[in-house]
């Protein structure tokens, strides 16, 4: 037999090989009478490029309509849209361990990190930075930066020759929270308002990079071939600028500890972190500090950014919301930008922000967990096996109409409101239902740090914008253009402003 004949049966037995172990593998599985597709059963192909093709929040929908609350999706992974499944999978002992997704990052930080221990030690510093009570702490730092936000947009799109003109309100949302994020972080804006674009491509970069693990997560091996792989071409994903925006952080850091007085009488969160290391110097290292500085910004930014534009979005796609919404403000008498005290008992206000945050969820895949030992019990007694991946995705759960109510894929502030008809205790206990299946920030210990900072925020920002400025869309039949990955971004948001009267 010639070379020719030797490698073709080669290949040939290697190919009936592998199918044979894929074969076996999908027989003996302990997963085998969970519903999916039937290539998912095999490989993790299927889900690879179903997130490739930015496909997959459409796609679990749809299983989950066909199958149920529990979906296979890979050959040890399992989609579960159980509500009451969720605070045992992210309880707050940790015991659902995150799954080698995360190892994809770039560096091991607070988010990424799948260990509690590491998790626990690194937060325990600087918890109380990123509580309630710091948060308004920081809310002149927030208003200074609304004022700039007002400023930018006003000179640009509503004051003289340029009055009229079209304005994308998504990019100037991105400005808005990467320069506040940067002065909240070092009190100094990074400088995307007064230039009003992406400086550097850094917002760019940053989506790019998540969308890239995003996608290789989903078959995490794939990384060491292609991301930490340093023989692959660089200029296929530009990791390389990735590093201007940590870039900040180191300098930002430098500056301060090089010239001590600089920090004197700051209130930003840098100042915090070198009070953390201070008292905490077993714990928390120069690069503790810069790593605190760069997840606050390259982790905070985004997020803030896609909750705003979430909320906005949907106010104007439903016209009666927000006029409502509006009535409500402009009721109140309030000064701009908007003391945060004012309008968190807002109930019109309130419920559309949370509204707005169930349709807009930050995070568009399963929030991936380990079961442990013991193993999880399905509601109808079905136990998956240690070792398996489970995970709750935020666009399929905050759609559901058992938890939320009727017409899930509309925006109905109502829902967050008490009936005319509905006596306390169904309203709290709907409330109640509707708050435990909330995935907006994570959940369980894992449940992101920064959420009472974003929150308030949001709630400025929202009452400010919609306060000062009529806003309508430059086309109210246009959709937005979301990039659905690990986050869901949107984009293209063309608006025409103008300032109300006395505003």
């Amino acid at each position: 037999m010639g070379l020719a004949g030797l490698l073709v049966k080669a290949i040939g037995l290697g190919t009936v090989y592998l199918i044979t172990q894929y074969v076996l593998a999908y027989l003996q599985s302990p997963l085998k009478k969970i519903p999916g597709p039937f290539l998912a059963k095999f490989s993790n192909i299927w889900r690879f490029f179903n997130h490739y093709g930015q496909t997959h929040i459409e796609t679990q929908r749809k299983l989950h309509d066909q199958h149920g609350d529990v979906v296979r999706l890979g050959p040890n992974t399992v989609s579960i849209a159980d509500a009451n499944l969720i605070k045992t999978i992210y309880n707050t002992r940790g015991t659902f361990l995150k799954s080698d997704y995360y190892d994809g990052h770039i560096i091991q930080n607070i988010f990424s990190t799948r260990s509690n221990e590491f998790h626990a030690k690194t937060v325990k510093p600087v918890q109380k930075l990123y509580s309630l009570q710091n948060a308004l702490q920081l809310e002149s730092i927030m208003d200074e930066n609304l004022r700039v936000l007002c400023a930018r947009i006003e000179s640009r799109f509503t004051e003289g020759a340029n009055k009229g003109k079209t304005c994308d309100i998504a990019d100037w949302i991105s400005f808005f929270a990467w320069d506040f994020l940067g002065d909240m972080t070092w009190s100094k804006r990074i400088g995307f308002m007064d230039q009003g674009k992406d400086i550097g491509d850094i917002i760019g970069t940053a989506e790019r990079v998540m969308r890239y693990f995003s996608v290789v997560g989903q078959i995490p091996a794939l990384d060491k071939w292609l991301g930490k792989n340093p023989h692959w071409p660089r200029s296929l994903y530009k990791f390389d600028d990735f590093s201007v925006a940590a870039g900040f952080s180191v300098e930002r850091f430098m500056e301060r500890v090089q010239n001590p007085e600089l920090g004197q009488g700051r209130n930003d969160m840098l100042n915090g972190f070198l009070e953390a290391k201070k008292e905490y110097p077993e714990l928390v290292t120069d690069n503790e500090v810069i790593g605190y500085m760069i997840i606050n910004v390259l982790g905070g930014a985004d997020t803030l950014a896609i909750v705003m534009k979430g909320v906005i979005y949907h106010l104007l796609k439903t016209p009666a919301c927000k006029t409502r919404l509006v009535q409500e403000i402009h009721s109140a008498r309030l000064p701009y930008p908007t003391p945060y005290s004012s309008i968190e008992q807002l109930p019109y206000l309130d419920a559309c922000i949370k509204e707005g945050l169930r349709m807009h969820p930050v995070v568009g895949q399963l929030f991936e967990r380990v079961v442990p030992s013991a193993g999880l019990t399905l509601a109808d007694g079905t136990v998956l096996p240690p070792g398996t991946i489970v995970g709750v995705n935020p666009w399929v759960i905050h759609y559901k109409e058992d938890v939320y109510g009727e017409k899930p894929y509309e925006f109905r502030p109502e829902r967050w409101l008490c009936g005319e008809k509905e006596d306390m205790a169904s309203y709290e206990a709907r409330i109640r239902k509707m708050k435990d299946a909330d995935m907006t920030f994570g959940g369980g210990n894992r449940v992101c740090i920064g959420r009472a900072l974003a929150l308030v925020e949001v709630y400025k920002v929202v009452a400010t914008l919609f306060g000062k400025y009529q806003i309508v869309l430059e086309d109210p039949s246009k959709e937005w253009d979301l990039h659905k990955q690990w986050f869901v971004w949107p984009h293209d948001i063309k608006v025409k402003l103008s300032a109300f009267d006395g505003a």
